[in-house]
């Protein structure tokens, strides 16, 4: 992973974030084959949103994904679009996992999204505590 600070014209910045995605009902149905097509699926997806993927790993009912976004970066869109379309193109290219899914879906609704970008919020929150006033 990299930490080095990306620029824009205006801004200084880096933006990183873990992403937790958990399968419907928590169902296993990930296997090494189907998180490499998800991996694909976000990549492809995550040029749209100029995302960059830096890691990523997985259990057989969720992934977890580190990414750097860009201060414009419109996540909810970003996490939805990738949701839509993993789901749509696994259970196609997939058939087979429809078996073990209730209903039509794939990912639970909700999601885990944590900012991850430098110090921690103790370091942050003492550092700001410190400085001088006027």
């Amino acid at each position: 992973m990299s930490h080095d600070l990306d620029k824009n014209q205006h801004s200084v910045y880096r933006l990183t974030y873990h992403l937790v995605l958990v399968i419907k009902y928590r169902r296993q149905v990930i296997t090494p084959e189907i998180f490499n097509r998800l991996i694909e699926i976000f990549n492809n997806n995550a040029s749209n949103f100029d995302i960059v993927l830096e890691e990523s790993n997985f259990e057989s009912d969720h992934v977890h994904l580190l990414f750097k976004a860009k201060p414009q970066t419109q996540l909810l869109k970003f996490v939805n679009a990738y949701k839509s379309a993993s789901s749509r193109l696994i259970k196609k290219e997939y058939p087979e996992i429809r078996k073990k899914l209730w209903k039509e879906a794939f990912w639970k609704i909700g999601y885990f999204i944590s900012t991850t970008s430098g110090a921690n919020l103790k370091t942050v929150t003492k550092y700001i505590q410190n400085q001088k006033r006027l």
